[in-house]
């Protein structure tokens, strides 16, 4: 299978997470890396840390660790993190990566945020998957949710 881990987005890693692309039906519930490390830029406030997943050192996945005032809309919690932006390479899809790789983002953010004790984030009611995916890897679904411009969320919360 391979190992899988998780590593601050380096320079060497922009060409493989800028040549795929996703689904139209995928593309509805995340950004792609190429429309988030262009969101990345404009932002003048250094919150949002790119992620890299790693499979054998190989770029096969991407998502954002967003420590930033969006989180608020989310929880109380000032200690918390925004999970955003998650994709996998779809030739990398259905293999367990993307479920492996939210299993390492706990250890992940207690080596290099010290202070979170929460990560949250929100999930389409009509991204089935991925709602899945992080109900089986601890979130917490306790109903919140909120309306966004493609539908209504789950918010959910997964304490450290």
């Amino acid at each position: 299978m391979g190992e899988i881990r998780l590593k601050h987005t380096e320079l060497k890693h922009y060409e493989s997470l800028l040549n795929y692309t996703l689904s139209d039906e995928q593309k509805t519930f995340t950004a792609l890396p190429v429309e988030t490390f262009e969101r990345l830029k404009e932002r003048t406030d250094n919150y949002a840390k790119p992620i890299t997943i790693l499979l054998n050192d190989k770029p096969i996945g991407f998502f954002v660790l967003d420590y930033g005032d969006d989180k608020l809309e989310l929880t109380k919690n000032e200690n918390s993190l925004l999970v955003r932006s998650l994709s996998v390479n779809p030739i990398y899809q259905g293999k367990g990566y993307g479920k492996i790789a939210m299993k390492l983002v706990d250890n992940f953010v207690r080596d290099n945020f010290p202070t979170i004790d929460e990560l949250v984030l929100a999930v389409n009611f009509k991204n089935k998957s991925a709602y899945d995916l992080y109900l089986k890897v601890g979130y917490i679904d306790d109903g919140s949710q909120r309306e966004w411009y493609n539908g209504s969320q789950h918010l959910l919360k997964k304490k450290l």
